[in-house]
């Protein structure tokens, strides 16, 4: 049963939504294909940073560090925004975590936690260790306690989202209803 939700629901509204979760959760998935069935724009705010500094995530962390890539994010995060009226973000999976961006981001749209199993997320990292700088130089007990650990830490931010997706597999039509819903 189609509940209303057609390709382009969202003509005349203004919508923000930010995915939230651990790297590797699959927010960019995820918001590439919402953004295709509910027409609105996408935005990987990692790819956004990279673009606005001429840097890779991973030159961004090993030329700069952390510290500066997390500011860099957060001019980003607030450029976009403020900049547009609706869009999706796939936001970074610490972007919650510092400059009380969970604040920001929850009072500036929906937030969507896609809250996938950590077993899960450990079998998708260890294929993309790469590209990933927080875990490149990790060997899989590593990234398993990393996992862990940083999880942990950032389970408090995560747990603040307007919305939570548990599921796994998640299903595209699920999702939407949550967002429209919440």
């Amino acid at each position: 049963m189609n509940r209303g939700v057609s390709k382009h629901p969202l003509k005349g509204w203004s919508m923000k939504i930010f995915l939230i979760g651990f790297m590797g959760s699959g927010k960019t998935h995820w918001g590439k294909l919402l953004s295709e069935k509910l027409g609105m724009r996408f935005f990987d705010l990692d790819d956004q940073v990279a673009e606005n500094s001429e840097k890779t995530i991973v030159e961004i962390f090993e030329k700069e560090g952390e510290e500066k890539f997390r500011l860099m994010e957060k001019d980003i995060l607030h450029i976009i925004t403020e900049s547009q009226d609706s869009f999706i973000m796939a936001c970074g999976g610490g972007t919650p975590c510092y400059f009380n961006n969970i604040e920001y981001l929850k009072l500036s749209g929906t937030t969507v936690w896609i809250n996938t199993p950590l077993e899960v997320l450990f079998s998708r990292l260890k294929k993309q260790k790469a590209q990933r700088p927080l875990i490149k130089e990790l060997s899989d007990d590593q990234l398993w306690a990393t996992i862990i650990r940083k999880f942990s830490d950032r389970k408090i931010y995560y747990e603040q989202a307007t919305i939570t997706i548990d599921e796994d597999p998640v299903l595209l039509e699920n999702l939407i209803e949550k967002i429209f819903h919440a």
